[in-house]
């Protein structure tokens, strides 16, 4: 992991931009149509992290952008390439473009401020999508990724997001994915490779400047 420096000079409020993963109701809400991976992301404290990240980034100046994947009721653009869209098809809970599985779950807050950004297809949140054009627009540098699922969409979010020259910085303890012993070794054996790790409390460190200041 980076030193305090390190990191704190990474996590410029000018150029760093705080992005929830599928953080929505019909993932990780009580409804999800994955009640496995919803019981993950708030038993163990996930959820209320990514909450507090994104509560701090609002406080202190950081983007927050919101990706959401959906599909529209006729099924139009989806993707069915692979085993997971077809067995997603057949969930008692679907994400529908407009419906309330689509909304961003409690305990996150979503402001006037933050960008949605919704997808039809695929399982990145940056490939295929506007997610690019609205990092490189905001300046971005260093994209902090949280939310779900350390299975799929958060590493295919880390490597795209690398690929196209950001540093990806990743809370370990705000990611979460099933069975639960999956995630920190997904982390320790691929996520390290590639992206910068570090925990919630350290990132808050560094991004709650003007409160440190403040009383000092």
């Amino acid at each position: 992991m980076p030193s305090r420096e390190q990191l704190s000079d990474l996590l410029d409020p000018t150029s760093t931009v705080l992005l929830t993963v599928e953080c929505q109701r019909g993932v990780v809400g009580p409804d999800s149509a994955l009640p496995e991976l919803a019981r993950e992301a708030r038993s163990s404290g996930t959820l209320a992290r990514i909450a507090r990240l994104v509560a701090a980034a609002h406080e202190n100046g950081i983007q927050v952008i919101h990706a959401i994947a959906e599909r529209r009721p006729d099924g139009r653009g989806a993707s069915r390439n692979a085993r997971l869209f077809r067995a997603a098809e057949r969930l008692p809970v679907q994400q529908l473009s407009g419906s309330t599985a689509v909304r961003v779950a409690a305990p996150i807050e979503v402001a006037e401020q933050d960008i949605v950004v919704r997808r039809l297809h695929g399982v990145s949140p940056v490939h295929g999508t506007e997610l690019d054009a609205l990092l490189r627009n905001l300046g971005c540098r260093a994209l902090v990724v949280t939310g779900v699922s350390a299975n799929v969409a958060v590493p295919a979010a880390v490597f795209d997001a690398v690929n196209l020259g950001y540093t990806a910085v990743v809370p370990t303890d705000a990611i979460a994915g099933v069975p639960s012993d999956y995630t920190p070794v997904m982390i320790r054996h691929t996520l390290a490779l590639v992206a910068t790790l570090t925990t919630t409390d350290e990132v808050l460190g560094c991004i709650e400047r003007p409160h440190r200041t403040g009383r000092g």
